[in-house]
C-alpha cells in the first residue's frame, strides 16, 4: 500500500513545472523543522558552535537550513523518472570527473567516498547517470516498501544496489572494476576507528578504507552542492590510496583520517548541507 501510494505521488510531482515541485520542497522542509523534537535541535546548535565557533544565532540558523532542505530533497527523490529522461544534462554540472576515470585506469575499481551532505542521492543518480560503473551501498529501511521504492528508484539512474552486509559483492565488483559508493559520515559506534572530526574524536566507518587496504583500490572523496538557482554541483577530489604497511589497523586510521579531514572541510565550506541532526560525536570518548 505504501509502495502504490508513494509511486503515484512521485507520477503526480513529475508532472508538475520546477517551480511547483520546489515551492512545495521549500514547504515539506518548514514543517520538518516544526516536528524535529527540542532535544535534537539542541544537539545540532551545540555540535555546529562547537565545531564552527560560531554563536547561538549563527549555529540555529545553520541547523534549521540544515534540515529544510530535506523537503527539496525529497521531491527530487520523487522526480527521479524526470531526471533520467533528461539525463540530468541541466540540472547537475560535474568537476573533477578526470578524477574518477584516471583512478578507474588502474583496474581495480574504485571507492567514492561521500557524506550526508547535500543531496546525496542525487551524487549517486548523476554518477551513474554519467556512466560510471557504480554500486550504492544502502541501509536497510525498517519498512520492506519505502525499501523497495528507495532502491527501485535509485536502480531507475543505472547504479547496481548492494546492502551494507553484502561486503563479498563489494569485493568481488571491486575486482571487477566498479565504484563502490560509500557513505562515511556518522558515528560508527564500536565497529569504527576513532579520527579527529573537527577537533573532537569520532567513531567513524573504516569500511572505504578496509576495502581499498584489502584490493590495493583507490579512494576518491566525491561531494554534491547546491547552487543558487536550484542546480547542483557535483565535485570529485584526487585518488587517496592506502599506504600498506605491517600495521592494517593504523594504515587504516591513517586513511581514515585523511577522508574526514577531506569531509570535514567539505562541511566548513558548505555547513548548511551538512546533516547536523545527527549526533555525529555520540561515542567521543569523555575527557575525565
Amino acid at each position: 500500500m505504501v509502495y502504490q501510494l508513494v509511486k503515484i505521488v512521485s507520477r503526480i510531482v513529475c508532472m508538475l513545472p520546477p517551480p511547483i515541485w520546489q515551492r512545495i520542497g521549500k514547504m515539506l522542509g518548514a514543517f520538518c523543522w516544526l516536528i524535529v523534537p527540542t532535544k535534537r535541535k539542541k544537539m545540532a546548535k551545540e555540535n555546529i558552535m562547537i565545531s564552527l565557533s560560531l554563536d547561538p544565532y549563527q549555529a540555529t540558523e545553520i541547523a534549521k537550513r540544515s534540515t529544510t532542505r530535506f523537503g527539496k530533497m525529497f521531491m527530487e527523490v520523487l522526480n527521479m523518472p524526470n531526471f533520467k529522461a533528461n539525463h540530468m544534462k541541466d540540472y547537475v554540472h560535474y568537476q573533477g570527473c578526470e578524477y574518477l576515470d584516471e583512478a578507474l585506469k588502474h583496474g581495480k575499481g574504485a571507492i567514492l567516498a561521500t557524506a550526508h551532505s547535500g543531496n546525496w542521492e542525487l551524487l549517486g543518480a548523476a554518477l551513474a547517470m554519467y556512466g560510471f560503473p557504480l554500486i550504492g551501498v544502502a541501509q536497510k529501511q525498517t519498512n520492506a516498501e519505502m525499501d523497495k521504492f528507495i532502491n527501485e528508484y535509485r536502480r531507475m539512474s543505472g547504479m547496481h544496489i548492494t546492502y551494507k552486509t553484502g561486503v563479498r559483492e563489494m569485493v568481488k565488483m571491486l575486482g571487477e572494476g566498479r565504484v563502490i559508493g560509500l557513505i562515511m559520515d556518522q558515528d560508527a559506534h564500536s565497529d569504527g576507528v576513532m579520527v579527529e572530526f573537527f577537533g573532537r574524536l569520532a567513531s567513524t566507518p573504516q569500511g572505504a578504507a578496509a576495502l581499498a587496504r584489502m584490493k590495493d583500490s583507490p579512494i576518491v572523496p566525491a561531494f554534491i552542492t547546491e547552487n543558487t538557482d536550484g542546480t547542483h554541483n557535483v565535485v570529485l577530489h584526487p585518488a587517496v590510496w592506502v599506504e600498506r604497511t605491517d600495521s592494517r589497523e593504523e594504515d587504516i586510521r591513517k586513511t581514515t583520517q585523511e577522508l574526514t579531514r577531506t569531509i570535514e572541510h567539505h562541511v566548513r565550506q558548505h555547513p548548511h548541507e551538512w546533516f547536523w541532526l545527527h549526533n555525529r560525536w555520540k561515542n567521543t570518548p569523555q575527557i575525565k
